[in-house]
C-alpha cells in the first residue's frame, strides 16, 4: 500500500514515517492489489495531543479512522488497530455488497475469530415526533437532553435536519431535502 503523509503542525521524521508504513502494511493483507491502493496519513497537534487521521479510498468504498493520544506512536497504533477491527467487522457485509463487483478490492480469504463475528443490527428503534424550529433552538434542545445528535424541522431551511456533536465540541447539521 502506497502512502502519503500530510503534516499540520508537525515535522514527521524518517523514523515515524517508516513506523506508519510498516502498520499499515498489516492492511494489505485485506486487499487484492494493495499496491493500487493509496492511504492518506494526515497527522497534526492539538494540544498536547498528537492526532492521526487515515483515510484509505477505494474503487467502492472508503475506509476512515482518527485517533489521538499524547504519543504519536501509541495513536499510530490505535487508529491500524481499529482500521483492522472495521475491515474484519464488516467482512460480511463487504462480501455481499462488493463480491459481485467488477474489481474486487478486498481478499475475503482471511480467517475472522469467533468473537468478531457478531453483525451490528438495530436494537432499538424510535418514532419522534418534530416539532419546526430554529438551528439555535435545536442546538439548545440538543444540549438540554445532553444528546450528541438532535433531529428536527428545519424552519431556516424548509427540510428536516439533525444536529451533531462534532469531535472538536461544534455542531454540524445535516440537512435531508
Amino acid at each position: 500500500m502506497k502512502t502519503v503523509i500530510h503534516e499540520d503542525k508537525v515535522k514527521v521524521t524518517p523514523s515515524i514515517k517508516e513506523y506508519i508504513e510498516e502498520k499499515l502494511s498489516r492492511l494489505d493483507k485485506y486487499f487484492e492489489d494493495a499496491e493500487s491502493i493509496t492511504a492518506n496519513v494526515r497527522i497534526r497537534v492539538r494540544n498536547q495531543d498528537q492526532i492521526i487521521e487515515v483515510t484509505i479510498p477505494t474503487k467502492d468504498f472508503t475506509l476512515r479512522r482518527e485517533e489521538q493520544d499524547n504519543d504519536l506512536y501509541a495513536a499510530i497504533d490505535l487508529v491500524i488497530d481499529k482500521l483492522e477491527r472495521q475491515i474484519r467487522k464488516n467482512k460480511t457485509r463487504f462480501e455481499r455488497k462488493y463480491k459481485d463487483s467488477t474489481v474486487t478490492m478486498i481478499n475475503y480469504d482471511f480467517v475472522i475469530a469467533a468473537e468478531e463475528q457478531s453483525q451490528s443490527k438495530i436494537v432499538k428503534r424510535k418514532n419522534i415526533e418534530t416539532k419546526p424550529m430554529s438551528e439555535e433552538e435545536a442546538i439548545l434542545q440538543a444540549e438540554l437532553l445532553s444528546h450528541d445528535f438532535f433531529a428536527f424541522k428545519n424552519i431556516d431551511e424548509d427540510c428536516v435536519s439533525v444536529l451533531y456533536m462534532r469531535k472538536d465540541g461544534n455542531f454540524g447539521i445535516l440537512n435531508v431535502k
